[in-house]
């Protein structure tokens, strides 16, 4: 890995819905390479958000990959659609399905990319049966359900365990981590061996976006510069 392989991807759990496509563009200009979108159902998590109309006009909206993360219970039921509606990755929750083989195939089936999300409570062991099957694995770091929270500490041992196994098995998925991302830990992410970082409150809620966008790039990439 490289600093190269970083990503920046602002989530619009942060943004101002009324001036969405306003603040992506913003993002754009800074660099960000993905946009994280989180669906919620107020079942699997304790909110709702948005659905597959707000995905399929993000998709015309923007030219950048949509990173959709899909914190709903029985996730398969949707996946057909969602990518259908300009999904490029699809997560969706190891906790939230007990047929994650057969989901994550299934995203796969429809030419997308596939990741699965373990919560703060979930070792990433429970993925250790279908890390061969995964483009990225998303380690929340904080309780899903609500942007603005607290980074979690202990989701920096779960990036450095996943890094490692990456490397000494020659797995080639990205390690994105979500919940409580800033200027403040972007670089020890990197460090760890994150490779994609959603952030929403620290991009889109800063007074320049773009600049917000572009300095956490920059820490990140310094950081993985200096490790490798």
């Amino acid at each position: 890995m490289t600093y190269a392989n970083i990503e920046i991807a602002p989530s619009i759990l942060a943004a101002n819905f009324s001036r969405l496509g306003e603040e992506i563009r913003v993002v754009e200009q800074g660099g960000a390479d993905v946009i994280h979108v989180d669906v919620m159902d107020g079942h699997f998590v304790p909110n709702i958000s948005i659905g597959i109309p707000v995905v399929k006009s993000l998709s015309q909206a923007t030219r950048l990959p949509l990173d959709v993360h899909l914190m709903i219970e029985q996730p398969e039921k949707y996946i057909e659609d969602f990518i259908r509606a300009g999904a490029g990755r699809v997560l969706i929750h190891q906790e939230s399905t007990v047929h994650l083989d057969r989901a994550l195939s299934m995203i796969r089936e429809f030419r997308a990319q596939a990741g699965a999300a373990i919560n703060p409570a979930t070792p990433v062991a429970m993925l250790s049966d279908v890390l061969d099957k995964l483009d990225t694995v998303l380690v929340m770091s904080v309780n899903p359900g609500f942007g603005g929270q607290k980074f979690i500490p202990g989701a920096m041992e779960k990036i450095r365990q996943l890094n490692e196994w990456r490397a000494r098995y020659n797995y080639s998925f990205r390690i994105e981590v979500d919940g409580g991302v800033g200027m403040e830990n972007a670089a020890a992410l990197a460090q760890a061996g994150a490779n994609t970082l959603a952030a929403g409150t620290t991009t889109l809620h800063a007074p320049d976006p773009a600049a917000a966008t572009r300095q956490m790039r920059k820490l990140a990439t310094e950081a993985v510069r200096q490790r490798v």
